[in-house]
């Protein structure tokens, strides 16, 4: 079971190096000559005066290398890069910011101010790329209410990522707070002609929930934010300034499909949850597993996916008798935080498989594609067969650090952590659960 394992990691690592982000950037867009095309679209780069490069995320670095690649070097840019790390090479004409994540910090604002001062100086003679990837909504904020500062925005985003609400429903209520999310860019640059680029950690036919939706219509309302508030009770654990802001009725709706500020834009998507299941599935089969993959867990409770993805890798192992399978599933689990502990959603749903699967000939990994798994240092983590049994001859109760919100420290202490570092990729989380044949 320590060779699954190592399989498991092998095929996590390979599906990561497969992802060339900087050349799918590059390859959607085509030159022909001053006319690019996206698509069936096409513009005319000799029409525009001012192009902009506002690139926002966790990829945002290989994205704006991949862009300058097509545009270089006979076209002039500028623009703004919001990541949360900083270049290795910093590319000339772009202003830099390494924002927050998960919560916001000062340059996450000043990132959100520059672009703006960007955009509105915008005219019909502009041509604006977004080129978004997960982690933009912490990487880019500004807030509605003037009254509210940094440590006021970054309380009211950790009380919503902890206070049990799905990710759709977290992005409901930022896009209503914050002068840049929830189609507002686009607005911001209304007069211009606006390319949007996602590399997308959401499920499809979710795309405006991408950092938050900068560039796309908002198809929630300010009744569903208020759902939402109630759903959780929050309206009284807010700052004050956010209660009163709220209360007295401040709260602009966000765009809609008939703004004409969409009128003159285009929305593509570069990477998505099927590029990481190809790579993923074809690490696995490389490996010699008969391999199958399921998206049907996205923000499903931690415990109730675990318990159906073993379930139906169960069902596929009885399928392929007599063969070593593989179950790949992606998306995010929802776990709520209910202790003072290290870890995240990945660590979190491997904890809650490991007992579940004791003593059998399985491995469960859960990993981010970013590199990054809540507060850890880690991506995520790894189990097999023994790690119950292995956690309870340390004298630690994996239990108690489910709920203490350990997750990172009952994994780091059996050495099955999965560190990778910051991989400047975001393709949602990945789960890999490999099976011995019977």
């Amino acid at each position: 079971m320590a060779d699954l394992k190592q399989l498991a990691r092998r095929i996590f690592r390979e599906t990561l190096a497969a992802i060339d982000i900087p050349s799918a950037t590059a390859n959607i867009l085509v030159r022909n000559g001053h006319t690019l095309c996206v698509g069936d679209a096409r513009f005319p780069l000799h029409n525009f005066r001012d192009v902009i490069v506002i690139a926002v995320g966790k990829a945002a670095h290989a994205m704006a290398d991949g862009l300058v690649r097509v545009l270089a070097p006979d076209v002039s840019f500028h623009g703004v890069v919001s990541a949360p790390t900083p270049p290795q090479t910093p590319l000339s004409n772009f202003s830099y910011y390494v924002g927050g994540h998960p919560l916001p910090n000062e340059a996450t604002l000043q990132a959100a101010q520059a672009i703006l001062s960007f955009l509105h100086r915008c005219t019909e003679n502009s041509l604006v790329f977004f080129l978004l990837s997960g982690g933009g909504s912490s990487l880019m904020d500004f807030p509605l209410d003037p009254s509210l500062n940094l440590q006021g925005v970054r309380e009211f985003y950790g009380m919503l990522v902890n206070c049990g609400a799905s990710i759709e429903e977290i992005n409901i209520v930022r896009k209503h707070f914050s002068a840049v999310k929830g189609g507002r860019l686009a607005v911001a640059a209304a007069p211009a002609a606006k390319i949007t680029l996602a590399i997308t950690d959401v499920p499809v036919g979710r795309e405006s929930a991408l950092a938050s939706g900068p560039t796309l219509p908002d198809p929630s309302t300010c009744a569903d934010v208020h759902g939402i508030l109630q759903k959780y009770s929050l309206l009284e654990k807010l700052p004050a300034s956010i209660r009163r802001w709220i209360e007295s009725g401040k709260m602009p709706e966000t765009p809609k499909q008939d703004h004409p500020a969409f009128a003159k834009a285009r929305f593509s998507l570069l990477l998505g949850m099927h590029d990481l299941f190809h790579h993923a599935h074809r690490a696995s089969e490389a490996e010699g597993f008969i391999t199958c993959c399921d998206n049907s867990t996205d923000d499903w409770q931690v415990e109730r996916a675990a318990d159906f993805l073993l379930a139906r890798l169960d069902d596929f192992q009885k399928e392929n008798d007599g063969a070593a399978v593989a179950l790949i599933a992606d998306g995010e689990v929802s776990s709520p935080v209910t202790g003072a502990g290290i870890g995240g959603r990945n660590s979190a749903f491997v904890l809650a498989c490991a007992e579940k699967i004791a003593g059998k000939p399985i491995t469960v990994l859960s990993a981010g594609t970013d590199g990054l798994d809540g507060n850890s240092p880690a991506a995520g983590a790894v189990a097999d067969g023994t790690t119950f049994s292995r956690a309870r001859a340390a004298g630690m109760d994996p239990r108690d650090f489910f709920r203490r919100s350990d997750a990172y420290s009952f994994f780091k202490r059996l050495d099955d952590t999965v560190v990778t570092g910051p991989t400047g990729n975001n393709l949602r989380d990945l789960r890999i659960f490999l099976a011995e044949s019977r």
